[in-house]
């Protein structure tokens, strides 16, 4: 069978486009996580959806003239190599946990790499406006606004092991989430905490702070 040049050209056209694509897909998500200063931004997003696609393309195509090889297999391997990426940006600091949506959002990134590597354009993109849209639609409680008050906490404690696990568990009794909390240590074994927290609506915070009155390691808490 004589070399097709034209067959050639327009297939491996195809086959650059979907990469193209799957590399803007993951510059779109990547952007939204860089515009809120997370370690994963832009390059890292756009690297990955178009590694996804690449890969993709080799499993789907790379194979077709090897009857005994299971090409799907090398795809299935993207699943694997982004776990240890994610795990990479999962930090975990004074018992508060940051990174597990970008983490989560690498993810999702891969697989949209995949839908576009095996021509499932629609579904990639689709999916892509999705994932920007709910990032942005739950962050810093543009969603949680709805049922929650955003509340600044700062509140001064003694060092203790137990402190801060107590402390998370005293905010889920009463319905506070914590979405960053930065500890400063300060001198006679004690620490200063500043939380940015969601709370319910109708929140009695005088009922709060008559708890954490009867805690031994607490000092003073503040509301601004």
């Amino acid at each position: 069978m004589p070399f097709d040049i034209k067959f050639y050209i327009v297939n491996h056209g195809i086959w650059v486009i979907r990469i193209m694509i799957a590399a803007f897909c993951g510059c779109l998500i990547g952007y939204e996580r860089s515009s809120r200063n997370k370690g994963a931004g832009v390059r890292t997003h756009a690297i990955l959806a178009l590694g996804s696609a690449l890969i993709m393309l080799v499993s789907k195509y790379g194979f077709i003239d090897i009857n005994e090889i299971d090409g799907s297999r090398i795809a299935a391997q993207i699943v694997s190599g982004v776990g240890f990426l994610g795990a990479g940006v999962i930090f975990v600091k004074n018992g508060n946990v940051s990174g597990l949506t970008t983490a989560a959002g690498m993810w999702a990134t891969s697989g949209v790499g995949m839908c576009i590597g095996a021509g499932l354009y629609d579904i990639g993109i689709i999916t892509t406006i999705i994932l920007i849209g709910l990032q942005i639609l739950f962050h810093r409680g543009f969603f949680l606004k709805v049922t929650q008050n955003n509340q600044n906490i700062q509140m001064e404690i003694y060092y203790e092991d137990y402190a801060l696990k107590d402390i998370r568990e005293v905010f889920d009794k009463y319905g506070i989430d914590i979405h960053s909390m930065k500890v400063e240590n300060l001198k006679n074994k004690s620490m200063f905490l500043e939380m940015e927290t969601y709370v319910n609506k109708g929140f009695q915070k005088e009922s709060l702070v008559e708890e954490m009155m009867n805690k031994t390691y607490f000092k003073m808490l503040n509301y601004y």
